[in-house]
Order: C-alpha cells, then structure tokens, then sequence
C-alpha cells in the first residue's frame, strides 16, 4: 500500500506503474490523472480517475471495456490473469467453478460478447458465482447503449475498490 503524499511527490512514471493497472490494461487513465495533481484524498484521486474515463472519446471507452478479461473465460483458465482480477475472480469463486457453473458462464459469456462486442464486466466483490450468473443473464436484455453505459460505472466501481486496497487514505 501507498500513501497518498509518497503517490503525490513521485514522477510520472512512477506513478503510472503504481497506478496503471487499476483500469485494466489501461495505464493512459494514471497518464492522464497524473496531471491534475495533488489530490487530497483517495475519494478525490478516484474520482479525477472516473473523470478521465467519462471525458474519453468513444472508442477509447470500448477499448477501456475490451480490456477486461471474461469471467471465468480463457485468460483465468490459463492463468493469465492480472494480479487484481485473479484475486477478484478468486475471491468471488469464479475459478473453482463447478463444470456445469463454468458451461453456463461460458455460454452467456459468448451470447453477452456477441450482443454487445465487449465483454460483460462486473464488481464481483462481494457476490458469490449464483449472484454474478443472475446478472449476467439481467444484463444480457439490456440495449447496446445501456449496457456500455452499466459496464463503464462497473469499470468505475472496480478502479474504486482497486484504489482503496493500494492506497493509503
């Protein structure tokens, strides 16, 4: 864990690399954080993070979505996971999946990337497999725009309780 001032006082490539995974394989968000420092509480530094991510163009957004590995998909199963989403994944019993678990997760996996052209992306903290399933199958009937619209704030929601496991307040 990092303290708020050392994150203050660090260079900018410093602090990309303490920062830029907490938005999935998108250290341009740190990037442009880093900018409008200092901030005065981890609530403020997320909040410039969120900020960030709601100013970037479209595209951006999408690739910021595609980003995310699937739930319980290949990357987990081959172990290729970053270090946050293996221990939210772990966490959420997303690897020990029962084969019948892994199936129905894989199949709305696909019909939920076909629909929507990036994958479904949750804050799993705090659910268990049944929950995040449910919601997965919620989400599927959502429109295109709606649903871009629910993974950006769950991207939001993740980033926000990534910080708050790295950052000192």
């Amino acid at each position: 864990m990092i303290s708020l001032d050392r994150l203050n006082e660090v260079d900018r490539p410093e602090f990309v690399a303490l920062l830029g995974e907490i938005y999935e394989h998108s250290p341009w968000v740190a990037e442009a954080a880093f900018q409008r420092r200092p901030f005065a509480t981890r609530d403020a530094l997320r909040d410039v993070m969120n900020d960030v991510v709601s100013q970037a163009d479209p595209e951006r957004q999408l690739a910021l979505l595609r980003a995310h590995p699937e739930l319980a998909g290949r990357a987990a199963i081959r172990g290729e996971l970053t270090t946050h989403s293996a221990d939210e994944q772990g966490a959420s019993g997303l690897l020990n999946c029962s084969p019948e678990e892994l199936k129905r997760i894989q199949e709305l996996n696909q019909a939920y990337g076909e629909k929507f052209k990036f994958p479904f992306v949750i804050a799993v903290k705090g659910m268990d497999r049944s929950a995040i399933i449910a919601s997965l199958e919620k989400r599927l009937g959502n429109p295109r725009e709606e649903e871009k619209l629910e993974a950006l704030r769950q991207v939001s929601r993740i980033a926000g309780f990534r910080l708050e496991a790295s950052i000192g307040s």
